[in-house]
């Protein structure tokens, strides 16, 4: 009887060994995806910051915020849908607009001042909201957060992208690029 127990310990043991080795790895596929989506052009979404000029305008210029609906308003222009937008197609948008209602040619320019924040919860040293930079990866996102705490696992976190509605689990490396409104769990090691 004791032995069946211990045999039993002992496959349990195994298995979430192996299921930890085998947990976050990513297919070449899955990898090639989530570097061409860290090095895309930001798609404008709720929350993001921006800055509109228009050369020679200055009452038209300023910085604005995407509402709840992915939608700015700015004068003269009137709420013009940006949710999905690039930079540059925001531009071509907000000429379009200006030139159809009121300015011969405007020249647009947009920067982008913010993206939406990234999340880090779980075994961190400092869990909350911080402000996405570009070329984040999963190693630097745990850092800005303190660093991982002494129980943190060593091999895996559980992301979830913009869009999705459960975490996954990720390899624990520089490969794993983060996003903007990714929310990043450092999981408890179990060993």
């Amino acid at each position: 009887m004791i032995r069946a127990v211990f045999l039993c310990i002992a496959l349990v043991v195994v298995a979430l060994l192996e299921s930890g080795c085998t947990a976050g790895k990513l297919s070449e596929a899955e990898q090639q995806s989530l570097t061409a989506a860290a090095n895309a052009p930001a798609k404008l979404q709720p929350g993001d910051k921006i800055r509109v000029t228009v050369f020679g305008e200055d009452k038209l210029s300023g910085d604005y915020e995407l509402d709840r609906s992915g939608q700015v308003s700015l004068p003269l222009a009137g709420t013009v849908a940006a949710s999905g937008l690039t930079q540059t197609e925001l531009e071509r948008a907000l000429a379009t607009k200006f030139r159809s209602e009121y300015l011969k040619n405007p020249k647009v320019t947009v920067a982008i001042l913010t993206l939406r924040p990234f999340y880090v919860t779980g075994e961190v040293q400092k869990p909350g909201e911080y402000a996405y930079k570009s070329g984040l990866n999963v190693l630097t996102a745990i850092a800005i957060a303190g660093g991982p705490t002494y129980r943190a696992s060593r091999s895996s976190v559980q992301i979830q992208r913009e869009g999705e509605t459960s975490m996954r689990d990720y390899p624990l490396s520089v490969s794993v690029p983060i996003l903007p409104g990714d929310v990043i769990r450092v999981p408890e090691r179990y060993f």
